[in-house]
């Protein structure tokens, strides 16, 4: 039997992968449209209006987004950290203020600085309060007491 040289595996295998991918890359043919009443998209670019020059109506009309809110905190007409809501995201930006004595283009400083995200936001006392709200006590009645703690389990 003949042996074949390691070299000539690999190049048999390079070839192989080459095919697989020229194989890959040719375009599918386009499935027929499901229902009677869709057309497939035209090759042709759709009908503009013409804009006279003067006129009041905007070229381009861009939507406004909507639920993003940004406050700018400033102090001495300098901002100081700009508060960023957008949609679930709520992140913080401040200026980079390097440390101590660096200056700016030192190894130690960075002109950069990452935003600071709103991750969790706890309120211990929420339950105290919507208890407080829904549950008032009478007017003249006295305020409930507490229930005792529960007895600590012996010790052996």
């Amino acid at each position: 039997m003949p042996r074949i040289s390691p070299c000539l595996k690999a190049v048999s295998l390079c070839l192989l992968a080459y095919g697989g991918l020229a194989f890959a890359q040719q375009q599918q043919p386009q499935p027929a449209p499901q229902q009677q009443g869709q057309q497939p998209p035209s090759d042709k670019p759709p009908k503009l209006e013409r804009i006279e020059p003067g006129s009041e109506t905007p070229a381009t009309t861009i939507p406004p987004r909507r639920g993003t809110q940004i406050k700018e905190k400033k102090q001495g007409g300098v901002v100081t950290e700009v508060e960023v809501n957008a949609g679930g995201s709520h992140y913080y930006m401040k200026p980079n203020v390097p440390a101590g004595n660096a200056q700016p283009g030192d190894v130690q400083s960075s002109s950069l600085r990452a935003p600071q995200w709103k991750v969790l936001e706890f309120d211990m006392n929420r339950k105290r309060k919507e208890a407080g709200a829904t549950e008032g006590p009478a007017e003249g009645a006295p305020a409930p007491a507490e229930a005792p703690p529960p007895p600590r389990p012996a010790t052996k």
